[in-house]
């Protein structure tokens, strides 16, 4: 079922009540896609990686830069103007060599998002807009995708689950209409 190395690897997973080798099995046949390789992205698609999600998807259409990198810390200064996703899938790679990662280069809207969607079992909202937002959040429920979004504004953070599959209220429930340009700060 592992490898000798993957036994290594996940030995701590392996002995967690409750999670296993059944666990880290689920882990492995799981795939995420992560939208978004800036702040919030990055740490989540770091630990996504490293637990041993068997697929992960990246999609952001910018390029890293270097004032950043204080906290998008999937990128290093030998990336400074290349593909963040490109970055973010060398970095990935590097960190579990046993995960697919998949770059998708590109801005997410409404010609690619159901397509990309149809192909995880997971997304992680880690954009920066309110039209990216509600795309995804639209997306997701419609395809009845468990969305974790999060969102952050200076010193203050935010982080909900949003699953079609449970008694659960959807992103519009929390927002129903996004807010006029300029009255929230990005």
């Amino acid at each position: 079922m592992f490898s000798t190395r993957e036994e290594a690897r996940y030995e701590r997973h392996f002995t967690l009540p409750s999670f296993g080798p059944e666990g880290q099995l689920a882990l492995r046949k799981a795939s995420v896609l992560c939208i978004g390789a800036g702040g919030l992205g990055s740490p989540a698609a770091l630990y996504l990686a490293a637990a041993g999600v068997g697929r992960l998807g990246i999609i952001d259409d910018d390029t890293v830069d270097f004032s950043n990198l204080q906290r998008q810390i999937l990128h290093d200064e030998n990336w400074v103007g290349a593909s963040k996703t490109e970055s973010a899938r060398k970095r990935l790679s590097g960190l579990n060599s046993d995960i697919a990662v998949e770059a998708h280069a590109q801005r997410l809207d409404v010609g690619n998002v159901m397509a990309l969607v149809s192909r995880y079992d997971v997304v992680v909202d880690g954009s920066d807009n309110f039209p990216t937002r509600f795309l995804v959040a639209d997306a997701t429920w419609l395809q009845g995708k468990p969305l974790v979004a999060g969102a952050i504004h200076q010193f203050e953070g935010q982080l909900s689950v949003f699953d079609p599959r449970l008694p659960s209220p959807c992103y519009r429930c929390l927002l129903p209409e996004p807010p006029p340009p300029g009255t929230v700060p990005t």
